[in-house]
């Protein structure tokens, strides 16, 4: 499974931006789709995942701020984030794993995209 994310950029606090994630490949081997993130100087934290059937987790942090949808047909994730702060910026990074049972934990990742840069200026 190859995974490509894009729509990263500069915003200013307070602003919106929407990532995408590509799949392709055995894309019929992926149970969760997901996205983390990690800030300058930071470890990795997850940020958001949607299962196969449309479960989903969200981290506290981005609740009510940000949301995910997954298209089946198209084998795309997105990530709509909404009300961004300074505190959002990072490298977000879309990744997936095999897992189809939903559950309320971030999801292991078996396969990462390249990440993307999403810069939120005060």
């Amino acid at each position: 499974v190859q995974l490509q994310a894009s729509g990263g950029g500069l915003v200013q606090a307070g602003d919106s931006l929407r990532l995408s994630c590509a799949a392709s490949g055995r894309t019929s081997s992926v149970g969760v789709m997901g996205w983390f993130r990690q800030a300058p100087g930071k470890d990795r934290e997850f940020v958001a995942q949607v299962f196969y059937g449309g479960s989903q987790y969200l981290a506290d942090s981005v609740k009510g701020r940000f949301s995910i949808s997954r298209d089946y047909a198209t084998n795309k994730l997105t990530l709509q984030m909404n009300s961004l702060s300074p505190d959002d910026t990072a490298i977000y990074y879309c990744a997936a794993d095999r897992r189809f049972t939903p559950v309320s934990a971030p999801m292991r990742g078996d396969w990462w995209g390249q990440g993307t840069l999403v810069t939120v200026s005060s």
